[in-house]
Parts: C-alpha cells; sequence; structure tokens
C-alpha cells in the first residue's frame, strides 16, 4: 500500500469542493432540462440517485457527510427528451429534525445531543440508552419483490414512489427475519429474487445470508411486502466481540461470497461511546493482524462451502465489481484497498477545507488510500489435503496466483495510478453479473470525490476515460441498448456536478462502446455530490 501511494501521483493545488456538500432545495415538481448533443431515443425510463443534501437543522450541524438528510433525484428520459426532480425523503429523522428545527436523531458520525428542554436527570440518563437506528437512508435504491426502496445500512429502509418520488412506509428488516441491518448493495438473480446480508447478534455475532422471493401476483394494496423473506446462512464472527464491517458481498451464479475484513466493530466501544457521547464512526477501526477470510456459500441450498477456509492478506473493500464460475475457479473482481483507515475522515470538515494550500497542508486526499481493482482466483476442488503451498490456479489466462494462502491478480496497470485509482463500479449487470464478462465502468479518484469516469477491460487492461477539470462525475450507471447484441452495447449516464458555478449540474450520456460523449441534459440546479443510483427501465 505504501508502495502504491509512493506510486500514485501527489496532489497539489486541489480545488475546493466545498460548494458540493452545501444543503440545496428540492424540486418536487419535474422541470426540463438543456439538451446538447442528442440523448439516444431508445433510452426510456428514469436515471433514479441518492445522497446526502441537507447538512443541518438550525445551528445543529452534521459532522460527517454520510450523515446528510437523504435527497433522491429522477432523470425521466423519454423520446430524447429528459426532465428533473428531486425530493427529500421524509423518513423519520428528516421530520423529527425539521419539526424540532434541530439535530434530534443521531447519524453515523453525528450524536443527538439530550433535549435541552429535559432536567439534568433525564439527561443523563438518555446516555444510556442505545440510540435508535436512524431511517435516513440515503446510500441507494433498491427493489424487492418488484417495489422501490432506499436504503442505509440500518434496519429500516423505506419504499418510495419512483415516479413521483414520494416517501412511503418505512420498512423494519427486524419484523420480518433475525436481522438488524442489511446493505445497501442487494444482488439480484436472473428469476427476480433479492439477495441481502444482515447482522444479527445475540449469545454470538452472525452474519445472515438473506433472500426475498421474487415478485408474485401483487396484491392490489399499495403496501411494502418482504413476505418470504428467509435467512438462508448464518455465518458467526471469528471475532464476536470484534466482529467485521461489510458494506457489500460477492455473488456468482451458484455462490455467494462473504468476506469478512479487518474493518473492525468495536461492540465495547459502541456501549462505552454512547455513555461518553461520542459518534459511531469513531467504534470503526482498521486491524491488520486479522487475516481476511472468503467464505463460499451455496446460494441454492444456503450451505456454507467446504470445510477449507480461503484466506487473504488483509484489505479492505467497500464495492465489488463481478464474480463468475469458470473450470472449477472461483473468479471474483473486486475494488480494494489496503489501508482501512479512512472511512471516519470523510468529515465535513475535511471535505470543505478551502483551494490550494489549505487543502495541501492537511492533505487528507494524499492520505487517502487508492482504491484499485483487484482480482481473487479461489479454487473450487481444493480440500485439507491439498499442500499449501502448490500454485492452485491452473487456469491459463489468469495471473493469480493461489496457493490456498493468497490468491490474487492487480486487475490493472500503473497508467490508473495516474487517476487516483477507482472506485463506484458498475457492469453490464442484467446480462453479466455473476457470468463471465469483459468491461465495467467506475469513477477515478484524482480528488476527494470522483473527477473521471472510466471504463476498464479485464482482458487487457485497457483504460478509456473521460476526464475534464472542474467537473465530478457519479457513479456511471450502464443502460443496454434494445438491440444489443455485444456486452457494451448501449450508454453509460451520470450526474455531473461542478463546483465553480452554481446551478450547473448536467446528466451526462456517454456511449458506452466508444467512451465518448453523445449528449448532455443541463439543468438549473445545484445538487451535492451523492452515492449511489439505478435505471428504472419502467420509467
Amino acid at each position: 500500500e505504501v508502495e502504491f501511494r509512493q506510486r500514485c501521483p501527489q496532489a497539489k493545488g486541489l480545488e475546493s469542493i466545498e460548494p458540493l456538500v452545501r444543503s440545496v432545495e428540492e424540486t418536487p415538481d419535474p422541470i426540463p432540462t438543456t439538451i446538447t448533443g442528442t440523448i439516444p431515443s431508445w433510452i426510456n425510463g428514469s436515471f433514479l440517485r441518492n445522497g446526502p443534501g441537507k447538512f443541518e437543522f438550525g445551528k445543529d450541524r452534521y459532522t460527517h457527510w454520510f450523515d446528510g438528510m437523504a435527497m433522491m433525484h429522477r432523470f425521466h428520459i423519454c423520446e430524447g427528451n429528459v426532465t428533473y426532480s428531486s425530493r427529500f425523503l421524509r423518513s423519520d429523522s428528516y421530520i423529527s429534525n425539521s419539526e424540532k428545527n434541530r439535530i434530534v436523531v443521531s447519524e453515523f458520525g453525528t450524536l443527538a445531543m439530550p433535549d435541552p428542554c429535559k432536567n439534568i436527570f433525564a439527561r443523563f440518563f438518555s446516555r444510556f440508552q442505545v440510540p435508535k437506528a436512524t431511517d435516513n437512508a440515503s446510500v441507494n435504491f433498491v427493489k424487492y419483490k418488484g417495489d422501490y426502496y432506499v436504503s442505509t445500512e440500518t434496519n429500516y429502509m423505506r419504499r418510495v414512489d419512483p415516479q413521483s418520488l414520494e416517501t412511503k412506509e418505512k420498512v423494519d428488516w427486524s419484523q420480518y427475519i433475525a436481522v438488524n441491518s442489511a446493505t445497501a448493495h442487494p444482488h439480484y438473480d436472473r428469476e427476480g429474487a433479492t439477495y441481502n446480508m444482515g447482522n444479527s447478534y445475540g449469545k454470538s455475532f452472525f452474519y445472515n445470508v438473506i433472500r426475498v422471493p421474487p415478485p408474485g401476483e401483487k396484491a392490489t394494496e399499495d403496501s411494502a411486502d418482504l413476505d418470504g423473506a428467509k435467512v438462508i446462512c448464518s455465518i458467526r464472527a471469528a471475532e464476536p466481540r470484534k466482529p467485521s464491517y461489510f458494506h457489500s458481498f460477492v455473488m456468482s451464479e451458484n455462490y455467494i461470497v462473504f468476506i469478512e475484513q479487518p474493518i473492525k466493530l468495536d461492540l465495547l466501544k459502541f456501549m462505552l461511546y454512547r455513555i461518553q457521547g461520542k459518534s459511531f464512526h469513531k467504534v470503526m477501526t482498521w486491524d491488520p493482524q486479522y487475516e481476511t477470510i472468503f467464505h463460499l456459500v451455496d446460494r441454492h441450498t444456503g450451505k456454507v462451502g467446504y470445510e477449507v477456509k480461503y484466506r487473504a492478506a488483509p484489505m479492505f473493500t467497500l464495492h465489488q465489481i463481478n464474480a463468475f464460475e469458470e473450470d472449477g475457479f472461483l473468479v471474483m473482481d473486486m475494488c480494494c484497498g489496503d489501508d482501512g483507515e479512512v472511512i471516519g475522515d470523510f468529515t465535513l470538515e475535511n471535505l470543505r477545507r478551502g483551494p490550494g494550500e489549505e487543502m495541501d497542508k492537511v492533505n487528507f486526499y494524499n492520505s487517502l488510500c487508492r482504491n484499485l481493482p483487484r482480482r481473487y482466483v479461489l479454487p473450487l476442488t481444493v480440500d485439507e489435503q491439498t499442500p499449501l503451498d502448490q500454485n492452485l490456479v491452473t487456469l491459463h489466462k489468469y495471473t493469480a496466483t493461489a496457493k490456498k494462502t493468497k490468491p490474487r491478480e492487480e486487475l490493472h496497470d500503473d497508467e490508473l495510478l495516474q487517476y487516483g485509482g477507482l472506485e463506484f463500479p458498475q457492469i453490464n449487470y442484467n446480462q453479466y453479473n455473476g457470468r463471465p464478462y469483459r468491461y465495467f465502468y467506475s469513477c477515478g479518484f484524482g480528488h476527494v470525490f470522483a473527477d473521471s469516469l472510466l471504463k476498464m477491460d479485464v482482458h487487457t487492461k485497457e483504460l478509456k476515460v473521460w476526464r475534464y477539470p472542474g467537473l465530478y462525475p457519479s457513479e456511471p450507471v450502464f443502460v443496454a441498448s434494445p438491440k444489443a447484441t455485444e456486452e457494451d452495447d448501449g450508454v453509460v449516464l451520470s450526474v455531473i456536478v461542478t463546483p465553480r458555478e452554481e446551478k450547473s449540474t448536467f446528466l451526462l450520456v456517454l456511449d458506452a462502446k466508444t467512451f465518448t460523449e453523445l449528449g448532455r441534459a443541463e439543468v438549473p440546479v445545484t445538487i451535492p455530490f451523492g452515492t449511489h443510483g439505478v435505471f428504472n427501465e419502467m420509467g
């Protein structure tokens, strides 16, 4: 990792991105956009995006970027035209904070202060209550049984209307199955079932694989439906008092892989911090004395695969690219870092530093770990008898070496380092998830927020790049053209924001094959830097 940092160009004179983390107003009624170039007339649907959009209530300010109130954005694309609308999620957190005009619900990095109207004893005792989880679902749009929800990483999701962006009911996972949380990165199979992972803790700490069945005969009433959700597998934490944090998981045609990584949640600290009035993001620690463990689960039976434990050097991963099985091997591609110290650093104070020297002095960007794409190849045919040092990767086209201990290959050349590594990977998911594939799309991180779009060919490690000074793209989402015959027949959508002038955001449409601009839809609003998004074909 140190070597990577040395090889990555050190940034100097970075511009301030403070305008990208300012609170904005919502635009509940769709407004027209100005098109330049052409938006292909076959694109028919809505690009839905999520992310923080409000960073204070009254005099109270949030500490961490993740804490901002969820704001949903919708670019509706039809016959070459585009309209834009946005709404704040009307979560319980948002409503309570708005009513009191202060922060009353704790978030990831901000602890709500006790009510000043309570007497001193009541305030003291409120410290001993575990804070209720927030329903500020600002990470992603997800789908269960045909319905859209917005999601964060607590036990709460919110059902939403993907057309009007109206907030519907709050859904508590723990009312359906024995989990206390679920990720904002589920996987979908070709039959329409949704898979996710969550935690549960009682006598021990478990990581649970969840399956929600495909949509059945849709009931006429308009309500959340998670009936049939099941925990199909529970994996006991290696260290029950220090379970691992996870943001996503791996899924191939036949396997789900849970990656137990050395970002640890200290449960004792969690209790203590509550009493001391410290916020949650300090509970996560990077603990590289622990290895990374890959747990294989049969997706169809829920059985934990193999007596063999697959281990790798300490690393952390937030986002998976893809995984597939080939000739007795499981190939898993993901964005990895070898230093997990950074998650708590995305404080609004760090993100709001002035340009040039102030940015350089603290050098927040240069201290960040560069996340890079990596391929792990796991042999599916090993057993206890396999010698530890035999190279098990006999697939000639892979340079990864797997010796039951260290199966990996860096999925990039040095060229990627000049773009600052990459994150927010996306593929042609509908056709290629869980299958051998060739391309992925992602954001390059030459700044604290993404400042380029990248297309990677995993066969040749060749890059195609879209990058312009002062423009900060969102996670790229691939949309296949209706007559597609090749993997990259289609477009890539990204929302581009800039700190350089107000109200100059645009939706960018790139040809996925050539990675050149087809058109853009300019919208006279300011949008803060966001998290994840999806394309909803229904519109």
